[in-house]
């Protein structure tokens, strides 16, 4: 959604820029606002609008521009607070006790090591924490994680449970969650890039800030200026703000490898890596029988069973980029979708049809 607002405002930016002749200016105020919320551009910008809109000059058409340009700032704005108070108070809505939270963590389907490794990481800060707070002398690790596995293996999911965790146990003030890539952190143009990464790195004070496919920072074509830019600024935060701050990094193991390796400081920062393993054919399984009763669809078991072999062949032909839990969810999508064809001409459909997904609901693919 923030994606909408930033390109109606960089959009609507150029063409009042073409219209007016404003030789990139205008532009630049525009980019200057989505990349840095830059309050004197802000000005700026505000400032052109009303000379263009109180001129005499210009047609009724560039004046209209001019107006839903203007629009397009109030609405980007209006998001970007509204999305600072929902971060700010994100922790403040978390109820859940901490044996609640681990109850949350240990039921998720499979990921046995990976709940193992985070139970141990849990008890070993809560009680660093509880020997800080003797005077006792503790470990000078720090709370960064890596996350390593494909997509779909539950990583940001367990990533927003350590954040409220570690806000029950007292590591973090806030508890919420951030998550951002490379175009949230990579400005532009050259000298901006390090201005943008500590926006972020201040909001996500507090809390846990997620970089997915964190690998992708340095693989462009501006590996050696943005790219690199991004990461001494990065590596500076995890240290400078390593006590209410937790960064978890995720991707594909292979290239996350290769990623800590173009930092020679970036590797120190982080005391835990986990490697998430792709899921079983039953665990998936499991996965969408657990989706369709949480959402009260009931598989047939010539459904179950037809869905069973699917998952057994994509298990067996998986590659690298085989989606786990995202080919689950496309299954459900498009059986959620052919059953309500199915069932849609049907004259007053009973329970049991609104809820029983057959085998003529599954298409294979």
């Amino acid at each position: 959604m923030e994606n909408k607002y930033e390109n109606d405002l960089l959009n609507y930016a150029s063409k009042l820029d073409a219209l007016v002749e404003g030789y990139g200016k205008i532009t630049e105020y525009a980019t200057a606002i989505v990349e840095n919320q830059d309050e004197a551009a802000t000005i700026r910008l505000l400032q052109k609008i009303s000379i263009v809109v109180d001129s005499g000059k210009y047609p009724m058409e560039v004046k209209q521009i001019s107006n839903v340009l203007k629009d397009s700032l109030i609405k980007y704005y209006g998001y970007m607070r509204v999305l600072d108070i929902c971060n700010q108070n994100q922790a403040d809505d978390e109820t859940r006790t901490l044996p609640e939270l681990l109850a949350e963590l240990n039921e998720l389907i499979g990921l046995n090591s990976v709940k193992a490794k985070v139970n141990n990481l849990i008890a070993f800060q809560k009680v660093q924490k509880l020997r800080k707070n003797q005077g006792l002398t503790t470990a000078n690790n720090t709370l960064h994680l890596a996350f390593t596995g494909k997509p779909g293996t539950g990583k940001t999911t367990v990533a927003r449970i350590v954040g409220r965790v570690y806000k029950q146990i007292g590591l973090l003030t806030k508890g919420h969650f951030i998550e951002v890539s490379r175009t949230d952190l990579i400005a532009g143009y050259q000298g901006q890039t390090a201005l943008k990464v500590r926006k972020v790195i201040e909001k996500a004070k507090g809390g846990v800030l997620f970089i997915d496919e964190a690998y992708s920072i340095t693989e462009n074509d501006h590996s050696d200026s943005y790219g690199r830019e991004c990461l001494t600024e990065l590596t500076k935060a995890l240290e400078d703000y390593r006590d209410d701050l937790v960064v978890i990094v995720a991707g594909y193991t292979e290239p996350m490898n290769k990623f800590f390796e173009s930092n020679p400081g970036l590797k120190s920062r982080f005391n835990t890596f986990i490697e998430f393993d792709d899921y079983t054919s039953d665990e998936l399984e499991e996965i969408l029988t657990m989706m369709c009763k949480n959402n009260d669809y009931i598989l047939s078991e010539e459904a179950r069973s037809r869905i069973k072999q699917a998952l057994n062949n994509h298990v067996a032909a998986k590659d690298d980029h085989f989606a786990n839990g995202r080919l689950v969810r496309n299954i459900y999508d498009d059986i959620v979708m052919n059953h309500a064809k199915r069932v849609v001409d049907i004259d007053e459909p009973n329970r049991e049809i609104l809820s029983l997904i057959t085998d003529e609901d599954f298409m294979e693919y």
